[in-house]
C-alpha cells in the first residue's frame, strides 16, 4: 500500500501539471487532455476517434460518457472498433472512470500493473484482444468492481489470490487464455459472484471446496483445463446454480450425490473426465434439468435415470462409458420433451428398446457401438420427429422394415456393421429428406431398388461389404446432390450407367471389388468436382475415354486389376493427382511426360502393364513422390540421374523390366528410401557402395541381374534392413563380415553367385533371421559355423552346392523353427544331429560320409568303412590278382601244350600201328614261334568256353570295382 500512496502523490503532481497544460490549451479539462494522449497512441483504421478534437466538448466524443457536471469521464466504450496499439498508462489518470470497455479490438501489450489506481471502476472489459503478460495483483484494489472480463487474450500466469478482495464482483470472465496454476481458494470470498468463466485455460489442481461459499453463483464454467481430483460436494450449497460445465478435465471419483440439492440446475456437463462408479439415482431430483452430459467417463452399472421425474430433460448424453444392462422402461414417456438421446459406445444390451417409441419428440437417437441385438421394430415410424437414427456397430439382425419409409423427417440413417439381411425396401424412396444412408458391413442382398433414386436429398450412400447384386439403377443420375457413392465389395455387375455422369456434385466414386464390366461412359466428363475414383478389381475394359482429361480435380485414382488398354494420358488432365494406381491392366505406350506436372503426386503404381520406353527424366521434379512402382513392364534403358530429385521416395520398384546399365550411385542420396527392388533386369557392374547411405532401407532386392564384383561392406550400414536378396548374379569374393550389423534381417538370399571363402560366423548374430538364409550354389568352403545354431527363428536354411566340409555342428539341431533344410552337394561328414531325422534324404545327398537318420546309421557306416578298402589298396589287389592269374594261365597252358605234345607223339605212334587219327589236325598247329598277341588271343579263347572260370575270375574283379565306386557315393 506504500507504493499506492506514493503513486497518489505523483498523480497529484501530474494533475497540477495537467491543469497548467489545460490553461495553455484553453478550456479543455484535464480528462480531455488524457483522452487526446490516449488517442495518439491508438491506431484507428476506421477513424472512430476522429471527433476527439479540441473543437468540441469531450462529452460528445465517440464512446465517452461524462459526469452530470460534464467535468469528468465516467465511462469509455470503444468496443469492436478494430483499434490497435497498447493500453496506455494515461488511462490511470481517468480517476473518475467507472466503466472501461476496450473489448473486441486488436490491442497488444499488457495490463498495466498499477491498474488498481482506477478505484472507481465498476466494469472492466478487455476481452477478445491480444493482451499478454499476467493478471496484475493490484487488480485486487478495485474494490468497487462488479464486472471483470479479460478473457480471450494471451494472458499467462496464475489467477492471483487478490481476486478474492473484489467482494462486489458479480461477473468474472477469464476464459480462453493461457492461465495456469490452481483456482485460488480465495474465490470463496466472492459472495456476490453470479457468473464465473474459467474455461479453455491450463488450470490444474483441485476445485477448491470454498467454491460452495459463492452462494449467488448461477453459472460456473471451467471446462477444457487440467483440473483433477474429486468434484467437491460443496457444490450442493449453490442453490442458485443453473449451469455447471466441468467438461474435459481430469476429474476423478464419483459424481457427488450433493448435486441433487441444486434444484435449479438446468445444464450439467461433466463430459470427458475420469469419473467412475454408478450414475447416482439422486440426479432424478433435478426436476429443472434440461441437458445432462456425462459422456466420455468411466461410469458403469445400469442407467438409473427416469423421465417420469426428469420431465424437463431435453438432452441426455451418456456415450463412451461402461454402462451395462438394458434401457429402463420409463426412460422415455409419452409427451416428454426428450429430443436428444446419445447412448453410444457402452456395453448396453438387449433388444431394441420399444419404449423409446414413446419419445415422439425425439430428433436424434444414437445407440451405436453397443451390444443390442434382435430385429428392428416394424413400427419405427412412431418416432415421427426423428432426424438422425444411429444404430451402427451392434448386432441387429433381420430385415430393414418397410415402414421406415414413413419416417418422413429422417435425414441420417446409420445401420452399418450389424447383421441386417434381405434387401432395401422400395418404400425407402419416400424419404425425401434422407441425406446420409450408411448400410455398409451387413449381409444385405438383392438389387439396389430404383426407388432409392427418388430420395432427392441424398448426399452420401455407402453400401460397402454387402452382397448386393445386379446393376446400378439406371436412374442414379436423379441424385443431383450426391457427393459420395460407395458400393465397394459387393456382387454388382454390368456397365456403369451413363446417367451417373449427371451426379455433377460427386466427389467420391468407389466401385471397387465388384463384377462391373464394359467401358467407362463418356458422360464422366460432367463429374468436374470428382477428386476420388476407385474401380479396382473389376472387369472394366477398353481404352479410357479422352473426355476424362476434363476432370481437373482428380486427386486419387485407382483403376488397378481391370482390363483397360491403350494410353493412360486421359487420366492426366488434373495437376492435383496425389495417388495414381493402374496396376495389372494392359496399358501400353510410353510413360507420359505430363505425369511430371502433378507436383503433389505421392504414389504412382503402373506395374503389370505393357508400358515401354524409358523412365522420363522429368520424374525428378516429383519432389513429394514416396512410392514409384513400374515393375513388370517392358521398360528399357538406363536410369537418368535427374530422377535423383525424388527426395521423398521411400519405395522404388522397377523389377521385371529390361533396364540396363549400372545401378546408379545416386540412389544412395535418396535417404528416405525404404524399399529398393531392381531385380530381374539387365543391370551390370557392381553393387554400389553408396547404397550403404540409405539408412532407412528395409528391403534391398537386386537378384537376377548381371552384377559382378564383391558385396560392398557398406551394406552393413543398413541397420534397418529386413530383406537382402542378391541371388542369381555373378558376384564374387567373400561374404562381408559387416553383415552382422544388419541386426533386423529376417531374409538373406545370396545364392547362385560365385562367392568364395568361409561362411562368416558373424551371421549367427543375426537372430532375427526367419524367412530364409540361402547361400546355395556358390563356392563357399570351410566348415559350417556353429554360431548358425543361434538363429532360433529361422525357417529355411539352404547351404547346398558349395564346398563345405567337416561335420554338421550339433548346434544346428537347436533350430526348432526350421522346416526346410538343404545341405546337399558338399563335402560334409560325420553324424547328423538327431533332430534332422525328419528331413528328407535329398537334404543331405551328395556329401562325403554323413550318417545318422535319415541316412544310414553310423554303426553300419563304421562297419562298411572297416570292410571297404581304400581305392589305392583295391587297385594294388586287382593288379596282383591279374598278374597271378596270368602266371597261372601261362603255367596251365604250358602244361597243356606239353601234354598235347606227348599225346601227339602217342597218336602218331598209334597211327603207325593202324589206329585212326583226327581230321584237319594241321589247323591247330601252334609252334613256339607264334607272336605274343596271338598268344593272348589263344588265352582268351581258351577261357571263354568255361563258364565256371568266367564267373570265378571276371565276376570277382567286377565286384571289387563296384565296391570301390560305391565308396565314393555310398548313398544314392
Amino acid at each position: 500500500m506504500g507504493s499506492l500512496h506514493l503513486y497518489h502523490h505523483l498523480m497529484l503532481l501530474l494533475s497540477i501539471l495537467g491543469a497548467v497544460l489545460a490553461e495553455n490549451l484553453g478550456n479543455i479539462s484535464s480528462d480531455s487532455y488524457w483522452l487526446l494522449r490516449i488517442k495518439s497512441e491508438f491506431v484507428d483504421p476506421f477513424q472512430v476517434l476522429d471527433n476527439w478534437s479540441t473543437e468540441t466538448s469531450f462529452c460528445v466524443w465517440n464512446g465517452v460518457t461524462c459526469s452530470d457536471d460534464q467535468n469528468h469521464i465516467l465511462s469509455l466504450n470503444l468496443s469492436s472498433c478494430e483499434l490497435k496499439g497498447s493500453i496506455s498508462a494515461d488511462f490511470l489518470h481517468l480517476t473518475f472512470l467507472e466503466a472501461l470497455d476496450l473489448s473486441k479490438n486488436s490491442l497488444t501489450g499488457s495490463i498495466h500493473p498499477d491498474i488498481g489506481m482506477l478505484q472507481n471502476l465498476r466494469e472492466l472489459l478487455l476481452f477478445s484482444n491480444s493482451l499478454v503478460g499476467t493478471i496484475p495483483s493490484d487488480i485486487g484494489y478495485l474494490k468497487k468492481l462488479q464486472v471483470l472480463r479479460i478473457g480471450d487474450n494471451l494472458l499467462t500466469g496464475q489467477v492471483e489470490p487478490t481476486i478474492g478482495n473484489l467482494t462486489e464482483l458479480k461477473v468474472l470472465g477469464l476464459s480462453y487464455c493461457q492461465l495456469n496454476g490452481s483456482i485460488p481458494k480465495e474465490i470463496g470470498n466472492l459472495k456476490n459472484l453470479q457468473f464465473l468463466d474459467l474455461q479453455m485455460n491450463s488450470l490444474s489442481g483441485l476445485i477448491p471446496k470454498e467454491i460452495g461459499s459463492c452462494i449467488e453463483l448461477q453459472n460456473f464454467a471451467a471446462s477444457n483445463n487440467g483440473l483433477e481430483g474429486k468434484i467437491p460436494g460443496s457444490f450442493g450449497n449453490l442453490e442458485s446454480l443453473q449451469i455447471l460445465n466441468l467438461a474435459n478435465n481430469s476429474l476423478s471419483g464419483s459424481i457427488p450425490v450433493e448435486f441433487s440439492q441444486v434444484l435449479n440446475l438446468k445444464y450439467l456437463n461433466l463430459h470427458g473426465n475420469r469419473l467412475e462408479g454408478k450414475i447416482p439415482s439422486e440426479l432424478n431430483q433435478l426436476v429443472q434439468l434440461e441437458k445432462l452430459d456425462l459422456s466420455k467417463n468411466n461410469l458403469s452399472g445400469p442407467i438409473n435415470l427416469f423421465n417420469t421425474q426428469l420431465k424437463s430433460l431435453e438432452a441426455l448424453v451418456l456415450s463412451e462409458n461402461f454402462l451395462t444392462g438394458s434401457l429402463p422402461a420409463n426412460l422415455c414417456i409419452r409427451n416428454s420433451n426428450m429430443s436428444q438421446l446419445f447412448l453410444a459406445d457402452n456395453n448396453l444390451s438387449g433388444k431394441f428398446p420399444v419404449d423409446l417409441l414413446n419419445c415422439s419428440s425425439l430428433e436424434q437417437l444414437d445407440l451405436s457401438d453397443n451390444n443390442f441385438d434382435g430385429a428392428l421394430p416394424p413400427n419405427l415410424h412412431k418416432l415421427e420427429s426423428l432426424k438422425d437414427l444411429l444404430l451402427n456397430n451392434n448386432s441387429f439382425s433381420g430385415t430393414l422394415p418397410p415402414d421406415i419409409g414413413n419416417m418422413s423427417r429422417l435425414e441420417t440413417l446409420f445401420l452399418f456393421d450389424n447383421m441386417i439381411t434381405g434387401g432395401i425396401p422400395a418404400e425407402i424412396g419416400k424419404l425425401q429428406r434422407l441425406s446420409v444412408l450408411y448400410l455398409y458391413d451387413n449381409q444385405m442382398s438383392g438389387s439396389i431398388p430404383n426407388e432409392l433414386t427418388n430420395c432427392s436429398s441424398l448426399t452420401e450412400i455407402d453400401f460397402f461389404g454387402n452382397q448386393f447384386s445386379g446393376a446400378i439403377p439406371p436412374t442414379i443420375g436423379k441424385l443431383e446432390n450426391l457427393v459420395l457413392l460407395q458400393l465397394r465389395q459387393n456382387d454388382l455387375s454390368g456397365p456403369i450407367p451413363s446417367s451417373l455422369g449427371y451426379c455433377r456434385k460427386l466427389l467420391r466414386l468407389v466401385l471397387a471389388d465388384n463384377k462391373f464390366s464394359g467401358p467407362l461412359p463418356p458422360t464422366f466428363r460432367f463429374l468436374s468436382d470428382l477428386f476420388l475414383i476407385t474401380l479396382y478389381n473389376n472387369s472394366f475394359e477398353g481404352p479410357l475415354p479422352e473426355v476424362l482429361f476434363l476432370l481437373k480435380n482428380l486427386s486419387i485414382v485407382n483403376f488397378s486389376h481391370n482390363k483397360f488398354s491403350g494410353s493412360i494420358s486421359p487420366l492426366l488432365g488434373s495437376n492435383s493427382l496425389t495417388v495414381l494406381d493402374l496396376t495389372n491392366n494392359s496399358f501400353s505406350g510410353n510413360i507420359p511426360l505430363r505425369l511430371a506436372m502433378s507436383k503433389n503426386l505421392k504414389r504412382l503404381r503402373l506395374a503389370q502393364n505393357l508400358l515401354s520406353g524409358h523412365v522420363p527424366s522429368e520424374f525428378g521434379q516429383l519432389m513429394v513422390l514416396n512410392l514409384l512402382d513400374l515393375s513388370f513392364n517392358n521398360l528399357t534403358g538406363e536410369l537418368a540421374p535427374e530422377i535423383s530429385g525424388m527426395e521423398k521416395l521411400s519405395h522404388l520398384l522397377l523389377n521385371n523390366n529390361q533396364f540396363s546399365g549400372s545401378i546408379p550411385t545416386w540412389l544412395g542420396s535418396i535417404h528416405e528410401l525404404g524399399e529398393l527392388d531392381l531385380s530381374s533386369n539387365n543391370f551390370n557392374g557392381t553393387v554400389p557402395a553408396e547404397l550403404g547411405n540409405c539408412s532407412k532401407l528395409l528391403k534391398l532386392s537386386l537378384h537376377t541381374n548381371r552384377l559382378s564384383g564383391t558385396i560392398p561392406p557398406q551394406i552393413g550400414n543398413l541397420n534397418s534392413l529386413n530383406v537382402l536378396n542378391l541371388q542369381k548374379n555373378n558376384l564374387s569374393g567373400t561374404i562381408p563380415q559387416t553383415l552382422q550389423q544388419c541386426k533386423k534381417l529376417y531374409e538373406l538370399r545370396l545364392s547362385v553367385n560365385g562367392l568364395t571363402g568361409t561362411i562368416p560366423p558373424e551371421i549367427g548374430t543375426l537372430t532375427e533371421l526367419q524367412v530364409i538364409l540361402d547361400l546355395s550354389f556358390n563356392q563357399l568352403s570351410g566348415e559350417i559355423p556353429p554360431s548358425l545354431g543361434n538363429l532360433e527363428k529361422l525357417e529355411r536354411l539352404n547351404l547346398s552346392f558349395n564346398q563345405l566340409e567337416g561335420k554338421v555342428p550339433p548346434s544346428l539341431g537347436k533350430l526348432s523353427s526350421l522346416h526346410r533344410l538343404n545341405l546337399s552337394s558338399n563335402r560334409l561328414k560325420g553324424r547328423l544331429p538327431p533332430t534332422f531325422s525328419g528331413f528328407p534324404l535329398s537334404s543331405f545327398q551328395d556329401n562325403g560320409k554323413l550318417c545318422g537318420p535319415p541316412l544310414a546309421s553310423c554303426s553300419e557306416s563304421t562297419r562298411h568303412e572297416r570292410k571297404w578298402l581304400s581305392e589305392s589298396s583295391v587297385a594294388r589287389i586287382i593288379v596282383a590278382i591279374v598278374f597271378t592269374s596270368t602266371l597261372i594261365c601261362l603255367g596251365l597252358l604250358y602244361i597243356m601244350l606239353k601234354m598235347w605234345w606227348k599225346w601227339r607223339k602217342v597218336s602218331v605212334a598209334c597211327s603207325e600201328t593202324g589206329k585212326s587219327e583226327p581230321k584237319k589236325v594241321e589247323e591247330w598247329v601252334y609252334g613256339e614261334e607264334m607272336k605274343s598277341d596271338e598268344y593272348w588271343n589263344v588265352n582268351t579263347m581258351a577261357l571263354l568256353p568255361s563258364q565256371d572260370k568266367q564267373m570265378s575270375n571276371s565276376a570277382c574283379i567286377f565286384h571289387l570295382k563296384l565296391s570301390t565306386e560305391s565308396t565314393k557315393n555310398p548313398v544314392v
